[in-house]
């Protein structure tokens, strides 16, 4: 897990400089799924991990979250949906929009969505947000937290 060496390795300079940590972690973390087993665990476990160093962070004035982004207009979502456009001999607008409509979305989140969250949680105005994990979703998550 690269985000954790790099959070080792750079922890020193994130307390000198009252830094900011931001993980960027699947939603599989919080919705166990049965077809996606592995990735929901490794999710699960930057989650947690996420949670435990945000001790460290209260202790070391650094700031650390995450963010749970839903399907967002990415390039990899794109070869997905043709992917499973071309599988089910659909268009890949009809597939598009069958997902849409099976999750209850108006639209897909766009990398901006994800980018204006992480903007502001590595703000001063952030400073008392600690150790949460914020899904950009267009509310598809269920659960509580």
């Amino acid at each position: 897990m690269g985000c954790v060496t790099l959070c080792r390795l750079l922890w020193p300079m994130l307390k000198t400089s009252r830094g900011h940590v931001v993980n960027v972690i699947g939603g599989a973390a919080r919705t166990p799924d049965a077809g996606y087993l592995i990735g929901g665990s490794v999710n699960a476990a930057m989650h947690n991990f996420t949670k435990g160093l945000s001790g460290l962070g209260k202790r070391d004035g650094v700031n650390v979250n995450a963010i749970h982004p839903g399907i967002t207009e990415t390039d990899r979502v794109a070869q997905l949906l043709a992917q499973r456009a071309a599988a089910g001999g659909r268009s890949v607008e009809d597939e598009r929009q069958a997902y849409l409509q099976r999750e209850g979305l108006s639209r897909m989140g766009r990398p901006e969505d994800v980018a204006a969250l992480a903007v502001f949680l590595t703000s001063e105005s952030a400073r008392h947000i600690q150790g949460t994990a914020i899904a950009v979703d267009g509310g598809r998550t269920p659960g509580l937290y």
